[in-house]
């Protein structure tokens, strides 16, 4: 059965910069973000929980903070230095 729908400009203009291609079709377009959209409960959760994160403005500071600690190598400490703190 093939069906009339009512869109927005701007919700068309959004699905045609989705299209893989100009010749895609609406229907297939759908279809594939809806396949796409069919993510089993524990990679829903997982996406929702990065999404989650992504927008949170203090863990993404935080994420970055740490990201730039890790590359200052005046903070490296050698392997040699470990294993004799260690006692190795």
């Amino acid at each position: 059965m093939i069906t009339t729908i009512q869109l927005d400009s701007d919700i068309k203009t959004k699905l045609d910069s989705l299209k893989i291609h100009h010749r895609e079709t609406y229907n297939d377009l759908i279809c594939r973000l809806i396949a796409n959209c069919s993510l089993g409960g524990t990679e829903k959760e997982s996406l929702i929980e990065t999404l989650e994160v992504l927008s949170d403005p203090e863990a993404m500071r935080n994420i970055a903070d740490s990201l730039e600690k890790i590359n200052d190598s005046s903070n490296w400490v050698s392997l040699d230095d470990i294993e004799k703190e260690r006692g190795f």
